[in-house]
């Protein structure tokens, strides 16, 4: 990719991204390193993003990395030691896009909306409620029944 291109999605997308990696490590040097390396890979790899999905794919490539980032960390206090990290990104890539799927095919047009808001774009229930025109007590009402549609489906 072009540094042009980089910067211009750094700009872009930066803020987003770095929430999402602060929501799931609760670390701001951690979710800054995360940040960094997806762009450092994008500078140096050979990606292309398309326009209508490259805030889709950064948003879940911070999360993977997050994820993954836990994974090593919990198994290497677990085991005292230095461990490989396993790498089940594509078990956890399956994971959520049937989860994907089934949030499009089984919930309102206004859950999925909340829904992404919430684990997708990182917002707050208040910046949630605030676009939807609802109370925070109806976002909660909603990400509660979109959370126990997704476990009583996959839980069964």
């Amino acid at each position: 990719m072009e540094r042009i291109e980089i910067q211009r999605l750094f700009k872009q997308h930066y803020a987003k991204m770095y929430r999402m990696a602060r929501t799931i490590l609760y670390d701001e040097q951690e979710s800054e390193d995360v940040v960094s390396d997806i762009f450092e890979d994008l500078l140096h790899g050979q990606t292309i993003l398309k326009p209508e999905t490259e805030e889709r794919y950064l948003l879940t490539s911070v999360r993977n990395r997050c994820l993954k980032r836990l994974r090593h960390t919990s198994s290497t206090i677990e085991e005292s030691g230095y461990t490989e990290p396993t790498d089940d990104s594509d078990v956890e890539d399956e994971r959520l896009t049937d989860i994907d799927e089934f949030v499009a095919c089984h919930m309102t047009e206004q859950e999925q909306r909340i829904f992404r808001f919430r684990f997708t774009d990182g917002c707050s229930y208040e910046e949630i409620a605030a676009a939807e025109g609802i109370s925070r007590v109806a976002v909660w009402k909603h990400l509660s029944h979109a959370l126990n549609q997704i476990r009583n489906y996959f839980n069964k």
